[in-house]
């Protein structure tokens, strides 16, 4: 994701909003329980969240664990064995299949289930996992540098194999960002694996670079650094309130989306918590917080107030196999890896 808005991670941010250091004194010290929970939500959305509830639970103290999507995935992944964490809340939903398919969530429904969406919880009953917003494809296009360049606003995917493009796009790489990833599940989806690849590989020779992060497509964009950034329609919006000459473009044949979701770690010392934690992301109340960043929300009727936000992205989303892109994402990440990762940027 992320995911999502602009604001960026640093020591004083991290000591503000309770990020977990690995200090047990530290926890042991704390009067109420500490829930360790891993995110990969912006870090101005997670100190909302964190104020939020731990007002309506004053006895539980929220230290967040934040990453990228593709470094928490693989984090939770191996610590299978013994879990350091109680919950999560913001990850996508592919790589909550991933994690149900190897026991790490915890089954429980929480209260106002009913309120939820079908398409954004686990149908199973009781759920491993329930959504709380989704984010869908766009691309955030600097109608300035167009200008300098010639560049005509682009309709479709393929518009970007237009060698006028060449070395003006920018996109995030699949392995490390749930952004990319869904980018490139959806254009399998969309042309089939062999039109895919080879309008990928087309694609590379346009790309000047492949970056970790879902959001520095749009901000690269935004600054005028390339004309095009692969993104999602809320990094485009959040460019435009802040002044960025960005059209967010959706394209014509429809673009990949993905969802942010909450779940209890199975191995969590701290169930009762976790389950109240659980209960308040999944609350209208929580919804109403999360719409003011994400349009897309997990309860019906609520409206988002996001200035900016193009129109049409419901109806531009894909009919998105979620199950078979989590069931393929090994496969589709290594493929791409061989063939594309000279580009990526270095951490």
């Amino acid at each position: 994701m992320r995911r999502r808005a602009f604001g960026l991670a640093t020591a004083a941010l991290a000591a503000v909003l309770g990020f977990a250091a690995g200090d047990p004194a530290r926890a042991q010290s704390q009067a109420h329980t500490r829930l360790t929970v891993y995110s990969t939500l912006e870090v101005d959305q997670l100190a909302v969240y964190k104020k939020a509830f731990e007002a309506d639970n004053p006895d539980i103290e929220i230290a967040w664990l934040r990453d990228s999507t593709g470094v928490l995935t693989a984090r939770l992944l191996a610590e299978k064995a013994e879990s350091r964490g109680d919950a999560i809340w913001g990850l996508a939903v592919t790589s909550m299949f991933l994690l149900d398919q190897q026991g790490l969530l915890m089954p429980y429904a929480p209260k106002g289930l009913a309120e939820i969406k079908p398409a954004f919880r686990d149908p199973r009953d009781p759920p491993r996992w329930v959504g709380i917003d989704a984010w869908v494809a766009a691309l955030c296009f600097n109608t300035t540098e167009a200008a300098k360049r010639g560049l005509k606003s682009p309709k479709s995917w393929k518009d970007l194999l237009n060698p006028a493009f060449k070395g003006q796009v920018v996109m995030p790489n699949p392995a490390s960002s749930g952004t990319g990833f869904f980018h490139v599940s959806a254009w399998i989806q969309i042309m089939g694996e062999a039109q895919a690849w080879a309008f990928m590989d087309k694609l590379h020779d346009n790309i000047a670079m492949y970056t970790h992060s879902g959001t520095k497509p749009c901000r690269m964009a935004a600054t005028g650094e390339f004309a095009v950034g692969v993104a999602y329609e809320l990094a485009g919006a959040t460019a435009r309130q802040q002044g960025a000459p960005v059209d967010v473009l959706l394209m014509a044949e429809g673009g990949g989306w993905d969802m942010d979701a909450t779940a209890i770690l199975k191995g969590t010392k701290n169930p009762a918590a976790a389950q109240r934690l659980a209960d308040w992301s999944a609350s209208r109340k929580a919804n109403e917080m999360y719409s003011k960043y994400l349009a897309l929300v997990a309860i019906a009727g609520i409206k988002s107030p996001i200035p900016g936000y193009p129109e049409g992205v419901e109806t531009s989303m894909i009919k998105n196999d979620l199950a078979w892109a989590s069931a393929n994402r090994q496969r589709i990440i290594e493929e791409w890896r061989r063939r594309y990762d000279g580009k990526t940027e270095k951490k």
